[in-house]
């Protein structure tokens, strides 16, 4: 697979798949969600055991590229639906692979990056990552993340980050169960190897099997979380305070919010 904004690469049974856009902390464009989202599905049907996600340079991923989303903020509505249901067709085929998932978070791992972390089997963070849904602070709504964070972490953790936008530490993310667990950060990359092989060890048949079980006990909440989430992305992306937010941002001042 040749790629311009993700590395993949095979160690054996291994796939270790690489946001890659150091310089924009691995923020995610169409592109690269059309990227992953190709990588994902390729995988699911490949001779791959396990799947290590991981970013390049200091950070996991900051999220949507705001530089991306400012340029299509005065697309149709039709485009903004288009662009939800792109980011659920990602998250989705990172939460339907049928191999184990081990997400390796050197830094931060925020909005978008944040859902990419939780919706893997594991997530190893270093020390230093960060963690957090920040997209009310700029006007926008998690929506798509949203079906996953409440699966994962129940309804009242879910309230807490969502509706606040805060950052949280390695520490606080493993307490409140988003992690699964906090390395050194020079031990990062060797515990991930070390888990992977745990996981190596075991029926592929049954880890898949599993993994199956797992997922369907929500199949129909998550359906239907992620259909409503995908119509609320799109009402989202029209919204006054968005392009305020968005303009905020971009001119380094605080946001003027609508009554």
């Amino acid at each position: 697979m040749d790629f311009k904004t993700i590395l993949v690469s095979d160690s054996g049974p291994i796939r270790t798949i690489t946001l890659n856009r150091p310089a924009r902390r691995n923020a995610m464009t169409p592109e690269m969600q059309m990227e992953l989202t190709e990588a994902f599905e390729e995988t699911a049907s490949s001779s791959a055991r396990a799947v290590v996600l991981t970013g390049s340079g200091g950070a996991f991923c900051s999220g949507l590229d705001l530089a991306a989303l400012r340029e299509m903020q005065d697309a149709s509505a039709a485009d903004h639906r288009a662009e939800a249901e792109r980011v659920a067709r990602l998250f989705l085929a990172l939460h339907d692979l049928p191999m184990p998932t081990i997400a390796q978070v050197q830094g931060p791992a925020i909005a978008g990056g944040c859902g990419l972390a939780l919706i893997c089997d594991f997530t190893l963070a270093a020390e230093g990552a960060t963690f957090g849904f920040t997209e009310v602070r700029i006007g926008f709504i998690p929506a798509i993340v949203s079906a996953f964070l409440a699966l994962h972490a129940g309804e009242k953790i879910s309230r807490d980050l969502l509706l606040t936008g805060r950052i949280l530490t390695a520490d606080e993310a493993f307490r409140m169960g988003l992690v699964t667990s906090v390395v050194p950060q020079d031990e990062l990359t060797a515990r991930v190897k070390s888990l992977a092989d745990t996981l190596l060890a075991n029926s592929p048949q049954s880890l898949a099997a599993t993994k199956r079980l797992l997922n369907q006990r929500h199949k129909t909440h998550l359906e239907d979380a992620v259909l409503a989430a995908v119509d609320a992305y799109t009402d989202a992306r029209s919204s006054s305070d968005l392009r305020e937010g968005l303009m905020a941002f971009f001119e380094k001042r605080k946001p003027n919010w609508s009554a």
